[in-house]
């Protein structure tokens, strides 16, 4: 046996473009996809905070016979002094502002205000009836259609 007559095997240029090609179709088609899944993800972190933030709310409620002064310093609005000021609760990494955006003496009204990477994403509100609203264009004006978490 002669060492010229011994063919090697492997890949040609052609089929490796091939693969590339089909690994980048792939890949425009899923990367969307994976964002958007993290955007809701993160989203539901933060409807989750707000639901706890509320159970907190009611918890002040019970002991203060109102739910003024659950801010920092003890003002109304702002910043909460009886729960966390962000969200995900267990993460390092913060996407959202909780805030107490009202509050009177029979009612609240809190606010989750997107940031980080989250930003853009749209405000998310809980009052004290139960109403859920998600302002999905960031502009505090939870218009018609924006009425709930989504």
């Amino acid at each position: 046996m002669k060492l010229y007559d011994i063919r090697q095997r492997g890949f040609t240029l052609i089929e490796l473009l091939i693969v590339v090609v089909i690994v980048g179709v792939i890949a425009a088609f899923a990367y969307p996809s994976y964002v958007e899944y993290g955007e809701r993800t993160r989203r539901a972190d933060a409807q989750g905070a707000l639901m706890e933030f509320a159970a907190a709310m009611e918890r002040h409620y019970a002991s203060q016979n109102t739910y003024e002064g659950a801010a920092t310093g003890g003002s109304d609005t702002g910043s909460p002094g009886i729960f966390p000021d962000e969200a995900p609760l267990e993460s390092g990494n913060k996407f959202y502002d909780l805030t107490i955006s009202a509050a009177t003496g029979s009612s609240y009204t809190l606010r989750a205000t997107p940031k980080s990477v989250q930003a853009g994403n749209g405000i998310l509100e809980l009052d004290s009836t139960g109403a859920r609203r998600w302002d999905e264009s960031g502009d505090g004006s939870f218009g018609a259609g924006e009425n709930d978490w989504q």
